[in-house]
């Protein structure tokens, strides 16, 4: 299958090109030339299948045309090897827990598919690759864990001074080896228009081999469409159902839309950010746009200029009234959150962390006007990843996972970079040497 780039439907390249890439040369990110669509028997089987199996059928269907079914195979049963559990909350209203991977997030899903994919890709290159990374938290740390001692590959991950929680932080720059953590004086905004602009150096991509491990990479975006399906499967309710997605940069919920166009019936997209609302603005006005991206107890979605909506505006043709009918978007400050937080634990025991929060909150705002139809929301990360929010709103101690407790007796290890791009491709052609 061919793949195009936002910018420039003319511009077309393999999977292989497409991920080692990352982004495309014009500075768009690439869509697949054509989304299979499942039959619905298809579909309706994987109410009998578990996750990986489900994940298998799809990776089968997305990628079958570039790489045989046994590596297909290889590939998931390596990288999906854990479940995402629905949860009932409360009557109608279910949970996703994405959390239950190596690195309690669920970008777990997409960055260990991507660096099997990518090991895949690069045999036989006598040059390192080059993965760079911009993250608020959960990327960089599914990011280090995927691709950790991978041979011949080199991550950098680009994270904001300040803008992770301890926890977040510990994990990402703890591993060392083929991980280095560089912490930078700015905000994700800067982080990411840094790696963007690494890609677009002339320079830098005749000396280096660089692709990314955002979700702007396909290898990234694509498996997070596998545990939409697997959420679907484990309804026992009716057909159709609502989805609500903490979105901070937008990958999440572009793999949801590829997934409905695959045939998964989804009624209505919600999506839920914090104060950082340049969607729900665009969705209200119209119009896109950017700012500086505002820092809050939900970090993952502090973001102010998120790069996967040229995807979604190429789903929809950049037709404003057919994204409106296909999605709805709620905003909420930290203190709504905190309020969200505490009054689901008291009325129900759930636990919810900040992104979580948001997403409850945005599904109950909806569904209040349209019941009868149940509806999923997404725990994206962990509450023990946020636990000093946590237990401050719960008004008691939390429970950390073992695999959190370890990252956190381990000694940080960062270099400190400015949010100028010459600091860091200086920075990237010296390392290099």
């Amino acid at each position: 299958m061919k793949y195009y780039s936002t910018g420039n439907k003319q511009q077309k390249r393999s999977l292989r090109d497409a991920v080692l890439e990352g982004l495309a040369p014009d500075g768009g990110l690439y869509m697949p030339e054509k989304i299979p669509v499942l039959p619905e028997e298809q579909i309706l089987s994987f109410r009998n299948k578990n996750f990986n199996e489900i994940s298998a059928e799809l990776a089968l269907q997305l990628f079958g045309e570039d790489l045989t079914e046994q590596e297909i195979l290889q590939i998931t049963e390596s990288a999906i090897n854990f479940d995402t559990p629905l949860v009932t909350v409360e009557d109608g209203i279910h949970t996703l827990e994405l959390f239950h991977g190596p690195t309690l997030a669920f970008k777990d899903v997409g960055a260990r598919f991507m660096a099997r994919m990518l090991g895949y890709f690069t045999k036989g290159l006598n040059k390192e690759i080059n993965v760079l990374v911009a993250t608020s938290g959960d990327t960089g740390s599914a990011v280090a864990n995927g691709f950790f001692d991978v041979e011949g590959v080199r991550v950098f991950i680009l994270y904001p001074s300040g803008g992770v929680s301890q926890l977040q932080e510990k994990q990402l720059t703890t591993l060392g080896g083929n991980i280095t953590a560089l912490e930078i004086s700015g905000t994700f905004d800067d982080c990411q228009r840094i790696v963007k602009s690494a890609f677009q150096d002339p320079e830098l991509t005749k000396k280096l081999i660089l692709t990314s491990a955002n979700s702007i990479n396909l290898a990234r975006l694509l498996p997070q469409s596998f545990y939409y399906f697997n959420a679907w499967a484990q309804l026992t309710e009716k057909r159709e159902f609502y989805v609500s997605v903490p979105s901070g940069n937008f990958g999440n919920l572009t793999a949801g839309l590829i997934a409905g166009r695959m045939g998964l019936p989804v009624k209505h997209y919600i999506v839920a950010t914090n104060v950082n609302d340049v969607v729900p603005e665009y969705l209200q006005t119209g119009n896109f746009r950017t700012r500086p991206s505002i820092p809050t107890i939900a970090n993952a979605m502090d973001v102010g200029n998120p790069s996967n909506f040229a995807r979604i505006l190429d789903l929809y043709d950049n037709s404003h009234k057919d994204i409106r009918n296909a999605m709805s978007a709620y905003a909420f400050s930290d203190n709504d959150l905190k309020r969200t937080m505490g009054e689901v634990y008291q009325r129900t025991g759930y636990m919810l962390d900040p992104h979580g929060a948001a997403g409850y909150q945005a599904l109950i705002q909806y569904t209040n006007k349209n019941k009868g139809i149940p509806g999923v929301f997404f725990e994206t990360a962990h509450p023990g990843k946020f636990s000093l929010t946590v237990e401050e709103v719960i008004q008691s101690s939390i429970e950390i996972p073992e695999m959190l407790k370890q990252a956190s007796t381990k000694e940080k290890q960062s270099i400190p970079l400015s949010a100028e791009f010459t600091d860091f491709k200086d920075f990237l052609i010296q390392s290099a040497v």
